[in-house]
């Protein structure tokens, strides 16, 4: 019997741990630079296990990239935050440990939340990122996205530039 080294699977209250390294890691790889450090500072110790244990317990609609038996990305999806029709469902984030990024993972995390949006009868997709952060705007243009609105995040005392990518 074969099974794949590599899933996505629903997020288990075990992975809180692991869901804490990828959050820390693929924010530091992502967002150091663009983000003032002292603000991904605070952010990444937020979002400890702690955090990733209450979020759990909530059942929040989370996938994991299950990578030989430990989490090692995630993608947290739902109904769409900004009511922009007709987009119904959206993407809230989508993070891989940085050792497995550039290998098409990200794909397979974002394809099988696209279903689960489906599946929820939830049209037209949204995911937002920041325009500063050029491998996740060339992720979703790879994926077929199209911009479709432009808005802003205040990070400390900066506020940074953000778009929408969005999928019928």
């Amino acid at each position: 019997m074969e099974t794949d080294v590599v899933h996505v699977r629903p997020a288990r209250p075990k992975d809180a741990s692991a869901l804490a390294e990828v959050y820390a890691e693929a924010w530091r790889g992502a967002y150091r630079g663009i983000i003032p450090h002292l603000s991904l500072e605070r952010m990444v110790a937020r979002r400890g296990e702690r955090w990733w244990k209450a979020a759990l317990a909530e059942r929040r609609p989370l996938l994991v990239l299950d990578f030989d038996g430990a989490a090692s990305g995630y993608v947290t999806y739902g109904r769409c935050r900004s009511g922009r029709a007709p987009f119904q469902g959206e993407i809230f984030e989508l993070y891989l440990h940085p050792v497995y990024q550039g290998l098409g993972l990200g794909e397979k995390l974002f394809e099988r939340a696209r279903q689960r949006l489906f599946d929820l009868r939830l049209r037209g997709l949204m995911v937002w990122a920041l325009t500063d952060n050029d491998s996740a705007c060339a992720f979703y243009l790879s994926l077929g996205g199209k911009p479709v609105a432009e808005g802003a995040e205040r990070f400390g005392d900066i506020s940074l530039r953000k778009i929408a990518f969005a999928w019928s």
